[in-house]
């Protein structure tokens, strides 16, 4: 059988044994997800995953610095700009399949003189106008998977602008609402050293009197100096957290405005429970795929080295290069060339390099596999730290409660009948004990919340 006769069907036989080449990435059938969040999950389509961080994060304020931070923050900016790089390199990867043109003029002129008589000479003129294409497909498969590997890489980096995203919004979320609990609690602290300050008084008088001594007066003086320096403690962490956000945002350290705990709601659709495909969103568990898939790609591309790799080159030129006189015309050329290279041999590095592949394909898969039962237990502690929150917020209110009944009982008693006043004092402490531990509560649902969306890759956005 004659040479172009054969070739068609060994290169049809070749494609035949390479369809699996030409396969895309599909998520493996053997990933657990059965109760991966215990009791919690449920069938239903919305959860806190659904919303976006404005519909979590309601404070007019603090939103008006999440989106100061999303433009400003070096972070963001930077991953824009990778993704770029990435939309960049995918396009050079899609363009692979087109032939590579060069296009090369040249010319000459040249003069021979007549050593005999100068007047007399000849002159001849050549020039070239050639155009050449390069065409190197190499294996079977390869260009189509490397393309797809890149399409993997431009996911990755959009996928780590999302995690970025989802860790500057938290961490603005969570320097801002620890500024309102330092506030309050400040605040709790400047009335307990008031108290204390009035009950030292009193006791200095008494003193005076004959009625008390030193001792009771040193011991009460000593506490009013503790509460004093933990006013200045409180301070100095308030301004230290609002440098930390200046940074964040990337600006100059200034007054941060900000609201009360109270004004911050849990979403309700948190009760809802959350759908395991809540878990795509998490940049993670994404990243932990998407890395699969560039595995699955990586052992398409070793195994492409089997099969033949096509090359095809041509090139055309216009020229009067094949004579000689200055009248000579020109004429066009052509020619083309094809190869297909069979590797047969190559020391074992192509079967070493697909196995090597192989191996890291099942090294992304268990990785996959525990990013997400990672996410689920996550997903679980965050749950289970709101719901904590939302019980333990009715007994502390009511404490709170209790003990303000309490201290006006106490202080109606004194002033009817004069008992001692360190029982004002004590009652006063309770409650302003009762107070801080009522907004580290409200703190502890926000916090919950915020590493809920953290959980959960940062919302729908």
């Amino acid at each position: 059988m004659k040479a172009y006769k054969i070739f068609p069907i060994v290169l049809a036989a070749v494609l035949m044994s390479s369809c699996s080449l030409y396969k895309n990435y599909e998520r493996p059938s053997d990933i657990i997800t059965d109760g991966i969040y215990g009791d919690m999950q449920t069938a239903g389509d919305n959860s806190l995953g659904d919303l976006g961080w404005r519909d979590i994060f309601t404070d007019a304020t603090l939103q008006a610095l999440i989106e100061r931070g999303l433009k400003q923050n070096s972070d963001m900016k930077n991953a824009e700009l990778r993704i770029k790089e990435a939309d960049y390199a995918l396009k050079c990867a899609k363009l692979a399949y087109i032939p590579s043109f060069y296009f090369n003029p040249s010319g000459t002129i040249s003069k021979v003189w007549d050593p005999y008589d100068r007047n007399s000479y000849a002159t001849g003129k050549t020039y070239s106008l050639p155009v050449s294409a390069s065409w190197q497909i190499g294996s079977i498969g390869y260009l189509r998977n490397n393309k797809k590997k890149a399409e993997v890489t431009r996911e990755q980096l959009r996928n780590a602008k999302q995690a970025i995203q989802a860790q500057l919004v938290a961490g603005i979320a969570s320097m801002y609402y620890n500024l309102s609990m330092l506030d309050e609690q400040l605040l709790l602290t400047k009335q307990t050293e008031q108290n204390w300050g009035k009950y030292l008084d009193m006791q200095k008088q008494l003193m005076d009197a004959g009625q008390s001594n030193i001792a009771a007066v040193a011991s009460i003086e000593a506490t009013y100096y503790s509460i004093s320096t933990s006013i200045i403690s409180i301070q100095n962490s308030i301004h230290a957290i609002e440098n930390a956000l200046a940074t964040l945002l990337g600006e100059t350290q200034g007054e941060v405005q900000r609201g009360s705990l109270a004004s911050f709601q849990t979403p309700a659709i948190c009760a809802t429970g959350m759908p395991i495909t809540i878990l795509d969103r998490r940049p993670d568990v994404r990243d932990a795929e998407l890395k699969l898939a560039a595995a699955f790609y990586d052992k398409n591309i070793a195994k492409s080295s089997f099969f033949p790799q096509l090359n095809i080159s041509a090139n055309g030129q216009f020229t009067n290069s094949l004579g000689a006189g200055v009248v000579n015309p020109g004429v066009f050329i052509g020619a083309a060339v094809a190869s297909l290279a069979q590797p047969l041999f190559d020391n074992g590095r192509i079967r070493a390099q697909y196995k090597i592949s192989k191996a890291e394909l099942e090294i992304a898969t268990n990785d996959f596999q525990q990013a997400v039962i990672k996410a689920g237990n996550e997903v679980n502690l965050a749950m289970d730290d709101i719901y904590v929150a939302r019980e333990m917020r009715e007994l502390v209110d009511k404490q709170v409660e209790a003990l303000t009944k309490a201290l006006d009982a106490t202080e109606k008693l004194y002033a009817s009948s004069g008992t001692n006043y360190l029982n004002v004092i004590t009652a006063q402490n309770s409650l302003l004990s009762a107070q801080m531990s009522q907004i580290s509560n409200r703190m502890d649902a926000i916090k919950a919340t915020i590493d809920l969306y953290q959980a959960l890759g940062g919302g729908a956005e």
